[in-house]
């Protein structure tokens, strides 16, 4: 072999190496993000469940309190309302990050 292809050979050896070592990091990447993704996904089906346990609460509360609210409760029982529903709210905005 000549020298000319010696040198192209070993410039082609260090080209190698360095597209495997660029592979080995993008499977380590990879797998760090599919990682990530596993604990956003079971993070949002948390938050789903929250979500769905004040909803319940929620209609609970609300029923309740219409049962019991007289006409002198009916502001008060609109500004706990508002509170149930910024609450459910602020799960729902939770959800959507």
């Amino acid at each position: 072999m000549t020298e000319n292809h010696e040198n192209l050979l070993a410039a082609f050896e260090v080209r190698i190496g360095d597209l495997m070592s660029f592979c080995n990091r993008l499977k380590e990447e990879n797998a760090g993000l599919k990682e990530a993704l596993e604990e956003k996904t079971s993070e949002i089906g948390r938050l789903k469940r929250m979500v769905e346990e004040l909803n319940a609460r929620y209609d609970n509360l609300l029923a309740a309190r219409i049962l019991s609210v007289e006409e002198g409760d009916v502001r008060e029982a609109q500004q706990r309302l508002a509170r149930l529903v910024r609450e459910v709210d602020k799960c729902i905005a939770l959800l959507n990050e």
